[in-house]
């Protein structure tokens, strides 16, 4: 198992507009942190490794798929699972990691490991 660095604060909330994700490197992570609209105050929240499996491209670029909770890498189409991390269509066919995340005030706060490859 991976050794815990802890929790890193990414972005602030008002970063990353409903219905979209954005790209954020920290303590050498590539992150693509997801927020799509739902009914709580916060909205819900996920991150994923940036770089999909297939070819290395930004998945902070592709289109938010909000109700498979889903985003598509803009390069070749395969999309992916926010909660898994698991490709959902090819040709991609190996997952991207997940992270754990949460709001804290107007603070995006994620657990990042030290062995993660993202």
């Amino acid at each position: 198992m991976a050794d815990v660095m802890g929790d890193v604060r990414v972005c602030a909330t008002a970063d990353v507009a409903p219905g979209t994700a954005a790209r954020f490197d920290v303590d050498g992570h590539r992150l693509c942190v997801v927020h799509l609209d739902d009914e709580s105050a916060s909205g819900a929240w996920y991150v994923i490794g940036d770089r999909c499996s297939h070819a290395d491209y930004s998945l902070a670029e592709g289109e938010v798929w909000a109700d498979e909770c889903g985003i598509e890498c803009p390069q070749h189409g395969s999309t992916f699972s926010l909660t898994t991390g698991e490709p959902q269509s090819l040709p991609a066919t190996k997952p991207v990691p997940v992270y754990a995340v949460r709001v804290d005030g107007d603070d995006v706060i994620v657990t990042v490991n030290a062995k993660d490859g993202s």
